[in-house]
């Protein structure tokens, strides 16, 4: 206990002072066969000890995977001048800046982050950041309503059951009527969703690529949600928007996405980044907090916080969102991430990911009894049906030193030979290849 400060004559006068005579006499209301009769904590080790322990119990961790695994979050390659500048102690010691003449650093690289998210989605407006792509899919919905007064939401299927689970789980306690459409051959079901298209709807919800790894052009769906009144909402992968067309060129009223995949490590589950843009006209009902630029009574230029429409600003009834947060840092991760890349670079990345995924489709459709689905263009995800359970398949590609896929059987009923593959930039032709030879020898076994 050398790192506890206080002494045995410090804990008889706090104890004197709250009206006990031992730290025992605190838990006499806990009955004795509940307490422990010891918490077996080891003896104490130097630091170094702790650290050749610690070292060592990593190890047992230490598979070696070679990751083909996508669905929402990707395995990309990060520039190691990100983990440099992000941690700098200005930084990741900051917390929100509400001074702004305090914080006029990171005032201007939200602002920054802003001004990148709407150059990528194509929209006008961008916050300054939520905390992952399913609540910033949730917070669009809720933008919707609010800004149409109508309580119906058409949501694809191919969204991600991921996003679905939270979405349907934030609203759980509100009047609001949900339905589903399927995907048919990878795409939106046009006529499904045409058909639940009124005068009550509020939003239509899309994912482009969808969860499958399908890419779509969604123009027509928000050409007839916009006749209805509706708007229309775009869960995007960032990456993608490198080559495929941005939400704003198709007509979107708001686009929303997990940031992961700039410059943020998969880290087992988080922390992540949520972004959304939004029509400017839309602007008043989106969720958060926005840097605007300004000038100071000199005319300098400056930052400052702007439409803080969250409830510690405004009256809680009055506020946008409840729950939205700024992950800053992460945000910041995403700003170096893109700058470092620059214009020309995520049209590289991007094109890189959708060539290697389609070479990893060509090897793959050697592999007999797999089928690689083409009935969709894809970006550098694919679905591929395989004569056996994908899940036993994928647990069994671990020993040979391969995360090879996400098995669909998980999150969609009659999918259980399905397996969604992802290829980023970081897979090499060799893995692809030794992949394939690796699956096809598991699949004769």
């Amino acid at each position: 206990m050398n790192y506890i400060p206080h002494t045995e004559k410090d804990r008889q006068e706090m104890l004197k002072v709250i009206g006990v005579k031992s730290v025992n006499e605190l838990f006499k209301d806990i009955p004795a066969s509940l307490r422990p009769k010891s918490f077996n904590i080891p003896q104490g080790k130097s630091e170094f000890e702790v650290m050749e322990y610690l070292m060592e119990l990593s190890q047992r961790n230490a598979v070696s995977l070679t990751n083909f695994i996508g669905g929402g979050f990707y395995d990309h390659y990060i520039p190691a001048a990100v983990d440099a500048l992000a941690s700098r102690p200005e930084f990741y010691t900051a917390y929100t800046p509400y001074q702004p003449e305090c914080s006029q650093g990171w005032l201007q690289a939200i602002y920054e982050y802003q001004t990148v998210i709407c150059e990528l989605t194509g929209l006008d407006i961008s916050n300054a950041s939520l905390y992952d792509g399913g609540t910033a899919l949730y917070e669009a919905a809720m933008m919707a309503i609010r800004l149409t007064g109508r309580k119906k939401i058409i949501v694809d299927s191919g969204v991600s059951l991921i996003y679905r689970a939270m979405l349907y789980t934030y609203t759980s306690n509100l009047a609001i009527e949900f339905i589903e459409t399927p995907v048919v051959h990878g795409q939106s079901c046009r006529e499904d969703i045409y058909k639940y298209l009124d005068d009550k709807t509020a939003a239509v919800i899309v994912q482009n690529p969808n969860f499958f790894g399908a890419i779509d052009d969604f123009s027509d769906i928000v050409k007839e949600a916009h006749k209805k009144g509706a708007l229309a909402i775009a869960s995007v992968y960032p990456v993608s928007l490198g080559i495929l067309k941005s939400p704003g060129e198709t007509g979107f009223d708001v686009a929303t996405g997990e940031g992961q995949s700039l410059g943020i490590p998969l880290s087992f589950g988080g922390p992540y980044l949520g972004f959304i843009a939004v029509k400017k006209e839309h602007m008043r009902q989106m969720p958060g907090r926005i840097v605007g630029a300004t000038v100071d009574q000199d005319g300098k230029r400056g930052f400052v916080l702007t439409l803080q429409a969250r409830e510690q600003h405004i009256r809680r009834e009055r506020a946008t969102s409840n729950i939205c947060s700024n992950e800053a840092l992460c945000a910041l991760r995403a700003l170096i991430y893109t700058c470092l890349l620059g214009k020309n670079g995520l049209k590289d990345l991007a094109n890189l990911n959708y060539q290697k995924a389609e070479f990893a489709k060509s090897i793959f459709d050697k592999i007999p009894g797999v089928k690689v689905k083409r009935s969709s263009p894809t970006f550098n995800e694919f679905t591929v049906e395989l004569p056996k359970n994908a899940d036993a398949v994928a647990s069994s590609m671990i020993n040979k030193g391969f995360a090879c896929g996400f098995p669909l059987g998980r999150f969609y009923k009659g999918l259980d030979n399905y397996l969604l593959v992802a290829v980023t930039e970081k897979r090499t032709k060799e893995e692809i290849v030794k992949l394939a030879e690796s699956l096809e020898a598991e699949l004769c076994s």
